[in-house]
Order: C-alpha cells, then sequence, then structure tokens
C-alpha cells in the first residue's frame, strides 16, 4: 500500500548543480523501482544554515513529496546515510493511504519542531 511523504534534504554546497539533480534522480529511481510515484521535486536551491552542519554553513535544499511503500523510504533513507553529500534530511508521511484525489492538509509547524536538532535523521 502506498502512502504520501514528503523530504527535504540538504545538500553539501561543495557539489555542482549536476551532483544535486544526481543525488535527486537516484532518490526518484529507488522510489520508483519499488512501484512509487514522484509527485513533486523542488530544488530550493542554495541556502545559508541556520547553524553549521559538518562544518558547512551552506547547503542545496531540495523538497520531494512522493507516494511510496514504506520500505522505498527506508532504502532512500539509507541511502542518504552513507552519502557524504547529503548533511541532512527529512521525511515525513503525509497520508496513511495514497490517494491522488485527496488534497494533503498541511498544519503550520510549531516553532519547537523547527528549533529541534531531533527533527533530522542523521547526526551531525
Amino acid at each position: 500500500m502506498l502512502r504520501r511523504y514528503e523530504t527535504i534534504s540538504i545538500i553539501s554546497p561543495n557539489v555542482g548543480e549536476d551532483e544535486v539533480k544526481a543525488i535527486s534522480q537516484k532518490t526518484a529511481d529507488i522510489i520508483v523501482g519499488d512501484g512509487g510515484t514522484i509527485i513533486n521535486v523542488d530544488n530550493w536551491g542554495l541556502k545559508k544554515l541556520a547553524y553549521p552542519i559538518k562544518k558547512q554553513q551552506q547547503g542545496y535544499y531540495v523538497y520531494t513529496e512522493f507516494a511510496a511503500i514504506p520500505a522505498a523510504v527506508s532504502e532512500m533513507e539509507r541511502i542518504f546515510k552513507i552519502d557524504d553529500h547529503v548533511l541532512k534530511f527529512m521525511t515525513m508521511k503525509l497520508q496513511e493511504v495514497y490517494d491522488p484525489n485527496t488534497p494533503v492538509k498541511r498544519s503550520t509547524p510549531s516553532a519547537k519542531a523547527h528549533d529541534s536538532e531531533n527533527d533530522f535523521d542523521e547526526e551531525e
């Protein structure tokens, strides 16, 4: 059963736009390879980080919204954890059962959620 997710990943500023696209493509390949669907990919570009991550002051932000099985999400996150170019990432489940005709209700995150370092899955 497909579920709807969104992932925000922060990629090292030391890589070029081509490497950012390659990481996004690898993510899409994992999701689609397991029968999932890419809904939206948005490259937010190079941004200043709120605090240094792995001694980096900036990072490329990539937003990906997709429908996938939980195993595909686990594999995607496993790849992110071993990829030195991925500084941080966070995946959130938006729908328990993916229905493309049902709009996603987005709640405004609290200030606590934004400030917490524990929101990301990877250690610094």
